[in-house]
């Protein structure tokens, strides 16, 4: 048995926008505050190895000291690296890097020397930069060698 229907059916539809524009509100709001925070625990801590007490230390297992000081007009009075005086010249500085630290780089897996590097407060920012160069590398010919990569300030005297 068929039956007929003359009245049609009204389909029902469902509008989108309003929820469509909820969405869009929502991934605004959640992006505007979103925080982005430093990772917490992430040192990197490298403790020595056991060993006899009687066993020699590397002196590069410890940060080097460099150490600038500055006369009343912020020039360059002396420097000198770990107590041994260099006076005022940049090529002595590199001189002795290279005696302490040496031209083959780091072993495998060993991050390298570190530097410190100890200013007077009054001293010209472009000594500081000269110290740097002259213990982060050099050109020979073609080739950059490397010597310290990791330098880090003392707080500045005054």
């Amino acid at each position: 048995m068929k039956i007929r229907r003359d009245v049609e059916q009204e389909k029902s539809q469902l509008d989108m926008t309003s929820m469509i524009d909820v969405v869009f509100l929502l991934l605004v709001f959640f992006v505007m505050t979103f925080k982005i925070v430093e990772l917490e625990g992430d040192f990197s801590i490298h403790m020595p190895l056991a060993g006899t007490s009687n066993s020699v230390s590397d002196p590069t297992d410890l940060p080097l000291k460099v150490r600038l000081r500055a006369d009343a007009d912020g020039k360059l009075a002396s420097m000198s690296l770990e107590g041994i005086d260099l006076g005022t010249d940049f090529t002595k500085l590199r001189t002795n890097v290279i005696q302490l630290v040496g031209t083959d780089g780091p072993a495998e897996g060993d991050e390298g020397p570190e530097i410190e590097v100890d200013t007077d407060y009054n001293l010209r920012y472009a000594h500081v930069i000269e110290a740097i160069t002259a213990v982060s590398g050099y050109k020979d010919g073609d080739q950059v060698v490397k010597l310290v990569e990791k330098i880090k300030f003392a707080k500045p005297r005054r």
